[in-house]
């Protein structure tokens, strides 16, 4: 019998600066963000290797979490969040007072009503799974973590549930909380739970 792929997601914590579309904006985690994500993987550490974002909110604790277990980490740029264009930096309050509906549009039709200059949802479905795809065939047969961004997450659950790209934020991704996708032989990827603070 094949051996199961275990994947599991882990999304950063808290960043410096509170929450914002922070699209690849660089920054790094809040003392609150460290302690949310040493939170997250206080139970169960069952990995056996890293695959990470190179933005620090991802990469920095990936590092610390690597070096504490002992295994191996790996940064792919294809990895990053997708690009929110000119929302970068913008607090949905600083949106909103802008335009009371922007946000309301946005997350029902991502697809047409896009920031401007924002990364397009194809592009950016695309490089994520290339990304995925490849991490698992490399770690086929282990228990990977992988850890990155909202949309990142949220855009690999919907291609193992083959969800269309317009429902991708149906799915919330809680800061710090933890997905898991499993690849068996005997069925498809399956999607074995989303959301969890913690193992």
């Amino acid at each position: 019998m094949e051996p199961i792929t275990t994947i599991d997601l882990l999304r950063h914590g808290e960043p410096v600066g509170g929450r914002r579309y922070r699209g690849q904006i660089d920054d790094p985690l809040s003392e609150r963000g460290w302690e949310e994500m040493w939170h997250a993987v206080s139970g169960k550490r069952p990995w056996q290797a890293i695959v990470s974002s190179p933005l620090q909110r991802c990469s920095q604790f990936a590092q610390a979490l690597s070096s504490n277990l002992n295994i191996s980490l790996e940064f792919d740029d294809r990895l990053k969040e997708v690009g929110f264009g000119i929302w970068e930096g913008q607090s949905g309050e600083q949106l909103r007072a802008q335009d009371r509906s922007i946000l309301s549009r946005f997350y029902n039709d991502p697809i047409h009503h896009r920031p401007d200059n924002a990364e397009s949802l194809e592009i950016f479905n695309h490089r994520v799974k290339k990304a995925y795809q490849q991490a698992a065939e490399r770690h086929s047969g282990k228990h990977l973590l992988i850890v990155a961004h909202a949309g990142v997450i949220r855009s690999m659950l919907i291609q193992t549930l083959q969800a269309p790209i317009q429902s991708m934020y149906r799915i919330s991704i809680a800061s710090a909380s933890l997905s898991r996708i499993q690849i068996d032989a005997e069925r498809p990827p399956t999607v074995v739970f989303t959301g969890k603070p913690q193992l």
